[in-house]
């Protein structure tokens, strides 16, 4: 599993709208990668609506935060549209199956989808957090937001 202080690990992943993300096209920004094991349950559509719900304030940090998980892009657009998803890219990390999963070590084999993960990576694109949270859980999205501002606004 990436550790803090990693080289983030590039790739590029189409949304749930069939645009592609590039992570190291972000200029200048961070990145929050979201990771969630699937689309269309309970603990998934809380983590990603509250990436929606902040959607402000990541934009007022410079960071982009992107759900992803191993869903094809067709599940992935029907289910941004049935929880009001707009802004939040939904990435899917279907083929090769959950292979940006398996970069960051976060794939479970086992079950063939992801982790419930947050990675935050820095304007430098290093991993500067890394937190696996139990699968039938819903991430503090106050505490990854708490990290940005304070990666973001280093007290001296």
């Amino acid at each position: 599993m990436v550790r803090p202080g990693d080289p983030a690990k590039n790739f590029s992943l189409k949304d749930q709208n069939d645009k592609t993300f590039g992570l190291f096209e972000q200029e200048g920004k961070s990145t929050l990668l979201s990771f969630h094991p699937l689309a269309w349950t309970e603990f998934c559509a809380a983590q990603m609506t509250s990436l929606e719900d902040n959607h402000e304030t990541f934009t007022a940090m410079s960071c982009i935060p992107v759900g992803i998980s191993v869903d094809p892009r067709p599940c992935k657009r029907a289910w941004a549209e049935s929880l009001a998803i707009k802004k939040t890219p939904l990435l899917c990390d279907f083929w090769p199956h959950g292979v940006v999963a398996q970069k960051y070590g976060l794939f479970r084999e086992e079950n063939g989808f992801s982790e419930r993960a947050n990675v935050i990576i820095d304007r430098d694109r290093r991993v500067r957090f890394v937190k696996v949270y139990p699968v039938h859980s819903v991430p503090d999205i106050r505490e990854v937001i708490r990290f940005i501002q304070e990666m973001e606004n280093p007290k001296h």
